[in-house]
């Protein structure tokens, strides 16, 4: 145990002794009773201009070797996602070359279309102003995914948000992609508190309305959707649309708030939070198939606050506290971002994922991670 002195949110120092490291057993078998996508994020190079606008640099080993990570415990991985900074720094040429590592990647493991789900979507073509052009765009992600092998997630996109006039517009565009893709795919919904850009997505700000054309196209489309990916942060409305939702298309829950209630009532799952608490959400869905929900639910709880901190508002930095907890966990050397967004939390706040982190038994190397925060601490002037 290593005690260290932490800041709090009113500016004290306060000393905090780290527990015990806990050690997690990876599974021998994949979890099955839920299907669960840890959506993962890119290192950054440490040598790179990864200032703000600029293109940008990939660590890939480091990258790759956290992919690696995430398998070894069972998970599926959900890679170019909004995890991996997709509109907030990662460029549409280091996404392809992304989707093209991660694939190759999955090999070792088994089947990329079964491991592997990658994010399609229009960031290349910000000027998309025509339905056409948003369909143009996506063809050209959906088919570099397709043939890396890999399976398809569709984005919700900021240029059909901007361009739709309605529902109908909606459907168009997602019908056309969907009468062409070689397997089914995953549908995003991205709620605006990740992305304020994608406000009345589906064509209705309101949210039952929203729904009902998002489950028309559903029905519509059965047999090319797999699942929807949910990130509403709306336990309630989850449950309701799982029910709605046509037989055999599964409900993969992004709720980061919500999700051991919501796995353990029938979602899947494709959370960014997994990217950090895989080794526990991996013991815990073991403990799910076992039909064990008592030790389930003990192995999340801890979980529950650490994610709700890493995931408040402003929701869309959260990507911050994932890759410091990376970094606090020994998964890569440096506290650098791609645009530079190591600098999108406080260090009061990051102090206090780091209290989380521990209690949750998730930092593999406590004295390690009590080296780097205090090492983070005295970069920003913080001592004691």
């Amino acid at each position: 145990m290593t005690t260290l002195l932490l800041p709090t949110a009113g500016g004290r120092l306060e000393p905090y002794t780290t527990r015990e490291p806990v050690t997690w057993r990876k599974p021998a078998i994949a979890p099955s009773s839920r299907i669960a996508y840890a959506a993962a994020h890119v290192v950054a190079d440490p040598l790179g201009d990864n200032t703000p606008g600029r293109p940008a640099a990939v660590d890939w080993e480091a990258t790759m070797r956290f992919r690696r990570h995430l398998w070894s415990y069972g998970l599926r991985v959900a890679d170019a996602m909004d995890t991996a900074q997709r509109n907030m720094g990662l460029d549409w040429a280091a996404t392809g070359e992304l989707i093209r590592r991660s694939a190759a990647e999955a090999r070792d493991f088994g089947d990329p279309a079964v491991l592997l789900g990658c994010g399609a979507g229009t960031d290349q073509a910000p000027g998309a102003a025509t339905l056409d052009a948003v369909v143009a765009a996506y063809e050209e992600q959906v088919a570099l995914v397709e043939d890396a092998g890999a399976g398809v997630i569709l984005m919700a996109s900021r240029q059909l948000a901007a361009t739709a006039e309605g529902p109908e517009d909606y459907h168009r565009v997602y019908g056309r992609l969907l009468g062409q893709v070689r397997r089914p795919v995953i549908l995003h919904w991205l709620g605006e508190m990740f992305d304020p850009n994608l406000a009345g997505y589906w064509g209705s700000k309101d949210l039952g309305e929203a729904t009902e054309s998002f489950l028309a196209l559903v029905a519509g489309h059965a047999d090319k959707v797999d699942g929807v990916k949910v990130s509403l942060l709306d336990a309630e409305h989850e449950v309701r649309l799982r029910a709605a939702l046509p037989p055999g298309v599964k409900l993969y829950t992004g709720d980061d708030f919500n999700y051991p209630e919501l796995i353990r009532g029938g979602s899947h799952a494709l959370l960014g939070i997994f990217d950090a608490i895989a080794p526990a959400a991996s013991a815990a869905l073991t403990a799910l198939d076992a039909g064990d929900l008592a030790e389930y639910d003990r192995l999340l709880a801890p979980t529950v606050p650490l994610s709700r901190h890493i995931f408040q508002a402003p929701t869309f930095h959260y990507k911050t506290g994932i890759v410091f907890l990376a970094w606090l966990a020994g998964h890569q050397d440096g506290f650098v971002m791609v645009n530079g967004a190591q600098s999108a939390r406080s260090i009061p706040h990051l102090a206090e994922a780091f209290r989380l982190a521990d209690r949750a038994g998730l930092l593999p190397d406590p004295e390690l991670a009590a080296w780097r925060m205090t090492a983070l601490l005295r970069t920003a002037g913080v001592t004691g």
